[in-house]
């Protein structure tokens, strides 16, 4: 009974400094438990030894072989940063490995148990998934499991990589693998990371990893990545991610936005052109009125056509500012998507983002000479372009039309040759009147006398009808025959 009593307070009190020791343990350790993934720095190797420091009182030891290559050299020394998995715990040390290793059941149960990564090698393609060598067992992975995104099964053959035990029945004759869960933890460790520091508004860096239909996806940190719209790729319009990335780019990115789906998945959104500044800011500076400018067609609509003169800097060709030579009726006619085009600017609107651009000036406006090119008096020769109730429009020159009034054919002693004319005949006559102002010159058979008022009048109706000087046939009678109509 005495000594009974002499040991109970004993073992008592040295049960007591055991439990302070694994509190004190505890709470220095960091709660480092087995299985979870640790990064450190290496501070000596001594013997087959790797101490490592991981950042709390108690350092880290690994097996010195989890440092030698292939040709069994040393992959890092002192000083050197190393990531390796927690194997076990206890108040004196840290056991820390690459991977797990060893062989038989014992070993996999054990890796099965403290969710540790194990070696493996993929040795063939299988009905529903893959067979790997792990631990000198052999086990089967699905191909769901093998990783995130779909790949080519053929070229996972002869590979080494880590994986995580998921199954151990039948004494080792039913070991179930996976690489997926592995690299799910790894990126889930990493994403936790990532958001203790990352936050809306933030401008980050990172490598474009792949593609999709809607956009393009950035490696945020290894194994997290972030979505950029494809509205958000770039300023200009992009019909596919390709168009402004390739995947291995490194590009600079604004955090738009970082959420959960229904699913409690983390979403994070991206915008590489926000990162890049509006460019609308220098745009004024940049494109002012009367310069003439190269630009790229981006689109076409019925009333014009859109030109990019800067990523993300847009103006409108409208139609009317699309030929001098003929009516457009649509932007198709002359202009293509993709096309790079001269173009003058004729106003900058940086309140409304609106720029008013010009095909036809920037390629020169055929009036500007007319006056010395067809002077009155003088002999010129032309094409009929149509016959209206007006008279014959004659093409001179590119963007430059006449009018052969009806009256003065009527007049003409030579009436019953015109009347014969038809679009394309050509026909020599005189200029009676030129108007650049107006952009009008009247016509005259040789030897003629002047237009009458009454013609002079049928020109202003024609103008007034909405025919430019170079109007087409069938839309000047359409014109025509419309105001006609309204006049009844």
């Amino acid at each position: 009974m005495t000594e009974e009593k002499t040991e109970s307070p004993a073992q008592e009190e040295g049960t007591e400094d055991f439990a302070a020791m694994l509190a004190a343990h505890s709470a220095s350790s960091g709660r480092l438990q087995p299985g979870q993934k640790v990064s450190g720095t290496v501070i000596a190797i001594t013997g087959d030894s790797v101490f490592v420091d991981v950042g709390i009182k108690v350092d880290g030891i690994m097996d010195r072989k989890d440092i030698l290559d292939a040709e069994g050299k040393e992959s890092a020394g002192p000083g050197d940063s190393v990531e390796a998995w927690v194997i076990a715990v206890s108040p004196q040390e840290i056991r820390l490995s690459r991977s797990m290793s060893g062989s038989g059941v014992a070993a996999l149960e054990e890796a099965r148990d403290a969710a540790l990564p194990v070696d493996g090698r993929v040795t063939a393609v299988c009905k529903g998934g893959y067979t790997v060598e792990v631990l000198g067992k052999t086990a089967f992975c699905p191909g769901s499991q093998m990783d995130a995104a779909p790949s080519d099964a053929d070229s996972m053959v002869g590979r080494g990589m880590q994986f995580l035990i998921i199954r151990v029945e039948n004494r080792g004759r039913n070991i179930v693998v996976s690489r997926r869960a592995l690299l799910d933890r790894e990126r889930q460790e990493n994403l936790d990371k990532l958001l203790e520091t990352l936050k809306e508004g933030d401008t980050v860096e990172g490598r474009i990893t792949r593609l999709a239909p809607f956009g393009a996806f950035m490696e945020l940190a290894p194994a997290v990545e972030g979505m950029i719209h494809l509205s958000e790729l770039s300023w200009s319009r992009v019909g596919s991610a390709d168009e402004a990335v390739s995947p291995g780019d490194m590009v600079r990115v604004k955090v738009l936005g970082i959420s959960k789906n229904d699913k409690g998945q983390i979403r994070i959104s991206l915008s590489r052109k926000q990162a890049e500044g509006d460019p609308w800011q220098d745009a004024p500076a940049r494109l002012n009125p009367g310069d003439v400018v190269q630009g790229r067609v981006v689109r076409l609509a019925p009333f014009g056509a859109f030109v990019e003169l800067l990523p993300g800097v847009e103006g409108l060709i409208h139609i009317s500012e699309m030929s001098w030579a003929k009516r457009i009726n649509k932007p198709e006619e002359v202009l293509s998507a993709g096309e790079t085009v001269s173009v003058k600017i004729k106003d900058v609107n940086a309140e409304t983002r609106r720029i008013a651009l010009s095909l036809r000036d920037a390629e020169g406006d055929p009036w500007q000479d007319a006056a010395q090119r067809f002077a009155v008096g003088s002999t010129v020769t032309g094409t009929i372009e149509s016959r209206t109730q007006y008279g014959l429009f004659v093409s001179l020159a590119p963007g430059i039309t006449g009018l052969l009034p009806a009256g003065v054919i009527k007049n003409a002693k030579n009436a019953a040759q015109f009347s014969k004319l038809d679009k394309g005949d050509s026909v020599t006559l005189i200029v009676q009147n030129l108007d650049s102002t107006a952009r009008r010159i009247s016509l005259a058979p040789e030897g003629s006398e002047a237009a009458s008022a009454a013609d002079d009048k049928a020109w202003k109706q024609h103008a007034a009808a909405g025919a430019s000087s170079s109007g087409n046939g069938m839309g000047i009678m359409a014109q025509a025959l419309q105001k006609a109509l309204q006049n009844k």
